[in-house]
């Protein structure tokens, strides 16, 4: 990886869209520093230095948007609506037949499918900044821990002014961060989206690490680094994981020339669903979070006792048990939603294309059906191992200090796979422009 970076670098044409990369994630960064209008930074900051990384339901939240979200900052929100939206347009695809027909038709109805994305982003952006600005004000964006005022009132300006201009200014941000992504996916290096997203959690690893130093000492911090390296290392093994069909074209003759008769592969990752199952079983484990927030937190009953125990806490054993199925089912869940045997048969068997000793049509959708089913369940089970990861880093360090933990689960998911696919497209490029080895 480091040798494809450094011939990247020689090259003009690949040194102009690094540059350009990291032009763009700088501008990025230095967003989610700058504080909103109507924000109290310093007020902000003591009680950040108040609650020491504990924010329960806003920390997956937070992580994903660098620290930029309980600063309440310009790009507060970060990359999730866009996420958030793709999710939902995703889905919606499977259900809603104009959206079906927009994704068969290539480039064009793709396009179109993007600009109902963005559309819909800024519509989430305005509910989740609302959302965040009214926790703000009530409190509990700090869990109560902080009774600092970080939208100060009775200065002069009306209330619902003050909170109109925040409200547009994280939404404006959401739409700067969504075209800065788009700028790195068409002008840089890499999925712009997903760039960010890297971006976001490198930025929190050297506070959270030297934040375990303090508290743990360095043997504790260098068992820590010496767990994540093993975690990404395996990581890394099952990312690169697939299974490879083989497919024979026939030979055709259309017109006067001779097409066909190449063999090539339909490579089935042992990890098809990605990180999506993961983010989904996080953002329904959050749910009962949620409704804690509506009870009264100074009498709580039986029932909000029951779910702070089992539901809320990292290290219960209930927590985990649910958040480890919730996982697979999701993975079984988006994959069969993802890939369509049935369709990647059809489409085989109009091109000429065949599994060699499977029959074309039915018997090659049941045969990828089979091979897909054996492959997820893997699949399954490594993305809900990892993801459980923290839950025990919990139990280890001091869980107060470490919801934010950035090194495992979603995040660890999430760097090395944008890792590698940020290297196979540098590397793709060098060979674009590397024929040396092909001419002797």
């Amino acid at each position: 990886m480091l040798s494809a970076f450094l011939s990247a670098f020689r090259t003009p044409d690949l040194r102009r869209k690094l540059l350009f990369t990291v032009g763009i994630i700088a501008i990025y960064r230095l967003g989610a520093t700058v504080p909103s209008p109507g924000v109290s930074y310093g007020n902000v900051q003591k009680c950040l230095q108040a609650v020491e990384g504990s924010t329960g339901v806003l920390n997956l939240l937070d992580l994903f948007s660098g620290g930029a979200l309980l600063q309440l900052s310009v790009f507060a929100l970060g990359i999730m609506p866009y996420i958030t939206a793709s999710i939902i347009l995703q889905l919606l695809t499977v259900v809603i037949p104009r959206l079906e027909q927009l994704r068969k038709e290539g480039q064009a109805g793709q396009a179109k499918i993007t600009q109902y994305t963005r559309y819909l982003t800024l519509g989430l952006g305005v509910l989740q900044a609302s959302a965040f600005v009214a926790l703000a004000r009530s409190g509990q964006l700090f869990n109560n821990m902080c009774n600092e005022e970080i939208i100060p009132t009775g200065i002069g300006i009306p209330d619902w002014l003050t909170l109109s201009i925040l409200v547009m200014t994280m939404t404006a941000g959401t739409g700067v961060v969504m075209w800065l992504g788009e700028l790195i996916t068409d002008r840089g290096v890499g999925n712009g989206m997903s760039v960010l997203i890297f971006t976001s959690i490198a930025a929190r690893l050297p506070s959270e690490g030297w934040r375990i130093k303090d508290s743990q000492g360095w043997f504790k911090f260098f068992l820590v680094i010496a767990l994540v390296l093993v975690i990404i290392t395996a990581v890394t093994f099952i990312e690169q994981a697939q299974r490879r069909i083989p497919v024979q074209y026939a030979k055709r003759m259309i017109g006067r020339r001779m097409y066909g008769g190449t063999s090539t592969y339909i490579p089935l990752k042992v990890n098809q669903a990605g990180v999506i199952p993961v983010i989904f079983g996080s953002s329904l484990l959050y749910l009962p979070q949620l409704a804690l927030q509506f009870f009264d937190q100074n009498n709580p009953g039986k029932t909000q006792v029951w779910i702070q125990n089992n539901l809320v806490d990292p290290t219960s054993p209930i927590y985990i048990a649910v958040y480890f199925l919730l996982i697979i089912f999701f993975t079984y869940f988006y994959v069969s939603i993802t890939f369509n045997p049935t369709e990647v048969a059809d489409n085989m068997k109009k091109y000429g294309g065949f599994v060699p000793g499977i029959r074309p049509g039915k018997p090659t959708a049941d045969y990828l059906d089979f091979i897909l089913s054996r492959i997820t369940l893997p699949g399954a089970l490594y993305l809900a191992i990892i993801s459980i990861l923290p839950s025990f880093f919990f139990i280890w360090l001091d869980r107060q200090q470490y919801m934010n933990f950035p090194f495992g689960g979603t995040a660890v998911l999430i760097m090395v796979g944008v890792a590698l696919e940020t290297s196979k497209q540098i590397e793709s490029q060098l060979m674009q422009r590397n024929y040396e080895g092909f001419l002797r």
